[in-house]
C-alpha cells in the first residue's frame, strides 16, 4: 500500500530543496523524520510537513481498509522535486539599466509505501 502528499509553489529553489531530499530518498520513515528534524537548511522544515502529510494519508487510507500498520514497515518511497512558476523581478541598475531577478519556487511530492512481506 502505499500514498503520497504535494506541496506546491514551495518558495525555496529546487536546486537547494533537491540537497535535502536526497538525504531521505529510500529510507525508513523514523529515519527520514529524525535526519529532518536535525538539519539546519530551511527546506528541510516543509519537507519534514510534507513527509508528516504522506505518513498520515497512508495511515487513513489503511484505517479505511481496516489494516493495521506500524511505522517499522513504512518507507519513503519515491521523491521528487519539480520546478515551480518562477516570479520575475527588476532591481535598478546603474546607468539606467535594470538586473533581472528571478525568484524560484519548486514542487515536492513524496510517496510512501509500506514493506509487503
Amino acid at each position: 500500500m502505499e500514498a503520497q502528499a504535494i506541496k506546491r509553489h514551495i518558495r525555496s529553489s529546487p536546486r537547494k530543496m533537491r540537497l535535502v531530499i536526497d538525504l531521505i530518498r529510500g529510507k525508513k520513515v523514523n529515519d527520514a523524520l529524525n535526519i529532518l528534524r536535525l538539519s539546519p537548511q530551511l527546506a528541510s522544515h516543509v519537507a519534514e510537513q510534507t513527509l508528516k502529510s504522506a505518513i498520515s494519508n497512508l495511515t487513513n487510507k489503511a484505517f479505511e481498509k481496516e489494516e493495521n500498520i506500524h511505522d517499522d514497515k513504512i518507507y519513503v518511497k519515491t521523491v521528487t522535486v519539480d520546478q515551480g512558476v518562477t516570479m520575475k523581478r527588476m532591481l535598478p541598475a546603474p546607468q539606467g539599466r535594470a538586473y533581472r531577478i528571478r525568484k524560484r519556487s519548486n514542487h515536492l511530492t513524496i510517496v510512501v509505501a509500506t514493506k509487503e512481506n
